[in-house]
């Protein structure tokens, strides 16, 4: 209730730190009662105090377990921005702020009711939720204009670098929690990222965690709930406890040949065309730019391009829009190049 408060204050003095500390504080809290009610251990062994907040996420996803990989990223970017915010200087947009509120509340109720048979509107008013008028629900949208504006910052002559890594600080955190890091991003490293946007690289490429999630919502309000969820064939893996300087999970591509499985010949049967064919659906919709659908992948002298599970149903849909022989016509391959490897 604390934390929502501090959400919603006019005020915006400290807001932003108690918010995320509040929420933070009262989710370790909530996770060691749920690990309680189901008969659990919250205790250290051999010592006097209970355990933290990483220990109790990965105790929800063991024994006993009672959280999805999905929920405990959602916990992870909430503490990695508390430690930011606890520990740093953190400017983080109100979109993004509002994105982690809405999520966290979605968690807590979620949770509420499914441990404890409690539905949080019973103890909370509805009206009782983060408001915001300028409220995202797309994260590449976000992303977009993050980039854009910190870009601009970083403009030689504009003197605006402190303030542009001010901005790419938030962004830079959420991308290291979901991919399992839990080291504040340096100087070093914001410096490495802004010239990388300066350079035009995509912030997929910049920010390869947060490419690998997206926010869903359903309802609406005063009911809605917003939920952090993984792109389909990205897997999840738990971190090793004791990992130094890491999360609890990651969402990574831990064997790209494993995600990439395909060659351009199985994609072929796949889809139901012949090679030429696909070669030419594939220039179509520019297939070889999507780095959740392809990549480029070095073996041993020879480089090849192995595409994932993710290209099928795209080129399906784009034959139910457009038949072969239209785009035949038009991107027919004149002559073998490499993408036909």
């Amino acid at each position: 209730m604390l934390s929502i408060e501090q959400f919603n204050r006019p005020v915006d003095q400290g807001r932003v730190s108690a918010f995320l500390i509040l929420l933070d504080h009262s989710f370790e809290m909530f996770l060691k009662a749920a690990i309680i009610h189901l008969n659990g251990n919250i205790w250290e062994k051999d010592k006097p105090q209970t355990i933290g907040f990483d220990k109790c996420v990965r105790l929800g996803l063991s024994e006993p377990k009672f959280l999805s990989e999905e929920q405990a990223l959602t916990l992870q970017t909430i503490n990695g921005l508390r430690d930011a915010a606890q520990h740093h200087i953190l400017e983080i947009s109100e979109e993004q702020l509002y994105l982690h509120a809405q999520a966290g509340i979605t968690l807590f109720k979620d949770i509420l009711k499914n441990i404890f048979k409690i539905d949080l509107t019973s103890r909370l008013p509805a009206r009782v939720l983060p408001i915001s008028t300028v409220a995202p629900t797309d994260v590449s949208m976000l992303f977009d204009v993050k980039i854009e504006e910190i870009k601009k910052l970083l403009v030689p002559g504009r003197r605006k670098r402190t303030e542009a890594y001010a901005r790419l600080r938030p962004l830079a955190i959420l991308d290291a929690t979901i991919r399992g890091e839990k080291l504040q991003p340096s100087i070093r490293d914001l410096g490495m990222m802004g010239k990388q946007i300066i350079e035009g690289k995509s912030w997929e490429e910049i920010f390869p965690g947060v490419a690998s999630i997206q926010f869903t919502i359903d309802g609406a309000s005063p009911s809605i709930s917003l939920h952090i969820t993984k792109k389909e064939g990205v897997p999840v893996q738990l971190v090793p406890e004791g990992t130094p300087g890491a999360s609890v999970i990651a969402v990574k591509r831990v064997n790209e040949l494993s995600f990439y499985s395909l060659g351009h010949k199985e994609l072929a049967k796949h889809v139901g065309l012949n090679s030429p064919q696909l070669t030419a659906v594939k220039r179509y919709i520019d297939l070889n730019s999507r780095p959740d659908c392809c990549k480029e992948i070095t073996i041993g002298k020879s480089k090849f391009y192995r595409y994932s599970q993710n290209a099928i149903p795209i080129i399906k849909k784009t034959l139910e829009e457009k038949p072969i022989e239209m785009i035949w016509e038009e991107y027919r391959p004149r002559r073998r190049r490499a993408d036909l490897k």
